[in-house]
């Protein structure tokens, strides 16, 4: 009986003891030990808390083989994950590129440059929006995802990871030191300043990438979590509430400075520099009011 086969391993495979399931279920040994050699078979809010405790599908645990889908991607998570990945940080980095065009245009268009720059961010964020709303249906329909990476296959990973995130500060780090050494050499004037000033933030537009691609392929690894992310607990709602509507007022406001400098001042380029440091901003409050979902 498959019920009986997958519980036998789901709990070999956790460690667990049958009364230490049992406790954990609030039901007696004898219980969990006729439920593996099928000679009964648990009530119906048993079964879902297996489910989430084990974090597999009802379907699954009670006609599938659990062995079987924890080695196999059956739904293409990586595959989705991973696209969902690359159009965000390339949405992402597209706006900081964006700036770095504008830079590059105003001195043969003018303010027509700021338009430039905002059909760009206007493009970025039909990326956004649509990708996010792709991966909220494939959180919907797939809730609970069995953990089928290997522990080869996350090894892997992180080494990459690393290069990834080392390889994006280290590159904003080096656009900093060329700028330095540029200024040196080069004329503190138009039109070097200004292209200068686009290389630098098509170089911090590179980092921004491979930093949010690497972030986010991080996360793809961690299956616990994003079975967590779909059943939060009504405190994790309450603190993504207050995350998402805090990175919305910041990038408002970052809009609204962008706009005003760029109009006052004539400074577009200068302007520009906020939605960089927006983007931080908005990290930094999602660690602080986000939920707590490491797992």
């Amino acid at each position: 009986m498959p019920l009986s086969d997958n519980l036998q391993f789901l709990r070999a495979r956790q460690g667990l003891t049958q009364e230490q399931l049992a406790e954990q279920l609030d039901v007696s040994r004898q219980s969990v030990s006729k439920w593996e050699s099928a000679a009964s078979f648990p009530e119906m809010d048993t079964l879902l808390k297996l489910c989430d405790m084990f974090h597999t599908d009802l379907d699954t645990l009670l006609r599938g083989s659990v062995e079987q889908s924890l080695s196999e991607d059956t739904v293409a998570y990586d595959s989705f994950m991973t696209t969902y990945a690359r159009r965000i940080a390339g949405a992402v980095s597209a706006i900081v590129a964006g700036a770095a065009v504008m830079i590059l245009l105003y001195g043969y268009i003018g303010e027509l440059s700021g338009a430039v720059f905002m059909l760009i961010v206007a493009i970025a964020a039909v990326v956004l929006v649509a990708s996010s709303m792709e991966e909220d249906n494939f959180r919907k329909q797939y809730p609970t995802i069995p953990d089928f990476y290997t522990d080869a296959q996350k090894y892997t990973f992180r080494r990459r990871y690393i290069w990834y995130i080392a390889g994006g500060v280290g590159a904003i780090l080096s656009g900093v030191v060329l700028l330095i050494l540029a200024f040196t050499f080069v004329p503190e004037r138009e039109p070097y300043e200004s292209l200068l000033g686009a290389v630098f933030m098509l170089i911090v537009a590179g980092a921004t990438f491979f930093l949010v691609y690497g972030g986010m392929l991080e996360d793809k690894y961690n299956i616990p979590r994003y079975n967590r992310q779909n059943n939060p607990t009504p405190e994790d709602r309450e603190r993504r509430h207050r995350a998402v509507t805090a990175c919305a007022v910041i990038m408002l406001l970052a809009t609204a400075v962008f706009v005003g400098v760029g109009m006052a001042l004539d400074q577009w380029g200068l302007a520009a520099v906020i939605y960089p440091v927006a983007g931080i901003l908005c990290g930094a409050a999602w660690l602080l009011l986000g939920p707590k979902l490491d797992v």
